[in-house]
């Protein structure tokens, strides 16, 4: 792969785009992710507590936000060494950094409510339903059901920024080429890496709709993303600049859920500081003379900056892999911190995960997604029944769709139902989704 394709500064959709000396394209695009509506909704997702009290809690807004931090010091770092190194033009490290921090900032804006577990309801609604059999879910192709029986929020967030918000299907947001490339965790569809059996991280999920492949192929052509052609599908080489933005994800995420879980009760302060001391190399004792919240955040702050160092010197050590697109590991998993990270991640799934507060919460977002989905789903049954045309659509449906805001532009098929139907209850607020199901249900 070649960094001046790579780095790619061309919107999407806008072929005659110039660009000017005092406004670089990474800077554009993380004012349009910045200002957008799908952005600010994320002030009131899950990040690990749903529904949560506490007001110190880490929701989805402040998680992007602090990747978009971390994920501009790696590219800072990385960006640096490859002047340094001759592979990019000097001062196209800050290009790096900002097509890293603009990605970052955007990698979650296709999070449902209620964080993985919403993404799971998502998902098990949809599997019951095509079970069932209805015409509105029996008319979609069986290839393309896996895009909401295993709903993905990296495929939703492509969708938000390349299609729906801002220049509606003309290329959404129309950012970079290269930041869609950097944000893209998963180059693949849904049909595609369902029929492939390869170990190689970008095939794990799936991170492109087939109802916005054309522009993502756009994207791949623009930073020349190696493509592979097998007879089960074609599918693209990871960015290399991904393998940063997961890193400021497994970073932030990893060690911020450790503080949270101390915020919320859930771990006692030695626990998360004898989770943080083999990261940053201070002991208890070194910390003692500080209260515990104190300790913590400073262990926070210095875990964080370490980490970012670790993960900097596993891009150069993997460098080459990296570029030829063989690369298959997360940066933090293969860092000089991979056994830390590794314990905290046990720790979590074995003790935070599961704490009973969060496992009722999420229990109860379950039913609040699937409610929502029952009670709006109609529209679209009755929909298909008047042959597309919503003022065919009796009364109730017409005041239902005006009552809870769905949108019903584009549909004129069952697929693009069933991702309208998607794109409304993934785009709500935890709390929005608690106050429709309510509507929906008469309570």
């Amino acid at each position: 792969m070649d960094w001046s394709r790579l780095l790619d500064e061309g919107l999407l959709s806008q072929p005659d785009f110039t660009k000017r000396a005092n406004r670089p394209s990474y800077l554009q695009d993380a004012d349009r992710i910045t200002f957008s509506a799908p952005f600010r909704r994320l002030a009131n997702k899950t990040q690990v507590h749903p529904l949560y009290e506490n007001d110190h809690l880490h929701h989805r807004l402040i998680h992007s936000l602090e990747t978009s931090s971390v994920g501009r010091s790696l590219g800072v770092e990385v960006g640096e060494w490859l002047e340094r190194e001759g592979h990019i033009p000097a001062g196209d490290r800050h290009v790096v950094s900002g097509i890293v921090s603009a990605a970052c900032l955007a990698h979650d804006i296709g999070n449902p409510p209620f964080g993985h577990s919403g993404e799971a309801a998502i998902g098990q609604w949809f599997e019951a339903r095509f079970a069932e059999g209805t015409s509105l879910f029996a008319d979609v192709d069986p290839e393309l059901r896996d895009e909401f029986i295993e709903f993905e929020g990296n495929a939703q967030g492509f969708r938000i920024l390349t299609r729906l918000e801002m220049y509606r299907n003309d290329g959404g947001m129309r950012l970079s080429r290269g930041v869609l490339g950097a944000f893209t965790k998963y180059p693949v569809t849904a049909a595609v890496k369902n029929r492939m059996n390869d170990r190689y991280c970008g095939l794990k999920k799936f991170g492109v709709f087939a109802s916005e492949l054309k522009q993502f192929e756009e994207v791949a052509a623009a930073v020349d993303l190696p493509q592979v052609v097998q007879e089960k599908g074609t599918w693209w080489r990871r960015h290399p600049l991904v393998f940063l933005v997961e890193a400021a994800d497994d970073i932030c995420y990893n060690i911020l859920d450790l503080e949270d879980a101390y915020t919320s009760g859930d771990f006692s302060a030695e626990t998360v500081i004898g989770h943080l001391e083999p990261i940053t190399g201070k002991s208890n004792q070194d910390l003692s003379h500080m209260a515990d919240q104190d300790r913590i955040a400073y262990a926070r702050a210095r875990g964080i900056g370490i980490a970012i160092n670790a993960c900097v010197e596993a891009f150069k050590d993997n460098y080459d892999a990296i570029m030829d697109g063989t690369f298959s590991d997360a940066l933090i998993d293969v860092s000089s911190k991979a056994d830390e990270f590794r314990a905290i991640k046990t720790l979590a799934k074995e003790r935070l995960f599961t704490s009973p507060r969060k496992t009722e919460l999420e229990v109860q977002g379950r039913n609040v997604v699937h409610r929502v989905l029952d009670g709006v789903s109609g529209v679209y049954v009755k929909l298909q029944a008047v042959n597309w045309n919503p003022e065919d659509l009796d009364s109730y449906y017409r005041q239902l769709i005006k009552a809870c805001g769905v949108d019903i532009r584009d549909v004129d098929s069952s697929y693009t139902a069933l991702h309208s139907l998607a794109d409304y209850v993934s785009g709500m607020t935890d709390r929005y989704a608690v106050k429709v199901a309510r509507m929906l249900s008469g309570t």
